[in-house]
C-alpha cells in the first residue's frame, strides 16, 4: 500500500512541476522601413493586449529587441507592433520557444 501512495505522490509532483510558470524570450527584428513605436505581447488566450513592452523606447528600422516573458505556462503568444505611421503588424499564436520574428512590410495588417 505504501508503494501505491508513493507512486501517486510522485505523479502529482511531476504534474505540478510541469504546470509551473516558466521564462521565455523572443527576438523581434524590425525590417519594416519605419520606426516601431509600440510592441505588445500577450498570451494567446488573452482578451486584450498587455502593456507596451518598449515603454519609452522605440525600435528603429534594422534593430532587434529581445523580449523576455516571465511567469507564463505556455510559449504561445500574440504579438502586435505599431509603427510611426500608425500601421500595425499582428502575429497570432507565435510559439516563441520555436521561432523569432522578423517584421517586414509584407506583415502589415
Amino acid at each position: 500500500m505504501r508503494l501505491k501512495h508513493w507512486a501517486v505522490f510522485l505523479f502529482a509532483m511531476l504534474f505540478v512541476l510541469s504546470a509551473q510558470a516558466r521564462e521565455f524570450y523572443v527576438d523581434i527584428t524590425n525590417n519594416t522601413g519605419y520606426t516601431i513605436m509600440y510592441l505588445y505581447v500577450s498570451p494567446d488566450n488573452s482578451e486584450s493586449w498587455e502593456k507596451d513592452v518598449l515603454g519609452n523606447d522605440v525600435m528603429p528600422n534594422g534593430s532587434t529587441k529581445r523580449v523576455t516573458l516571465k511567469g507564463y505556462k505556455s510559449p504561445i503568444f500574440d504579438i502586435k507592433l505599431v509603427d510611426s505611421d500608425g500601421d500595425s503588424y499582428t502575429f497570432w499564436d507565435v510559439d516563441v520557444s520555436r521561432r523569432d520574428l522578423t517584421v517586414t512590410l509584407d506583415d502589415l495588417d
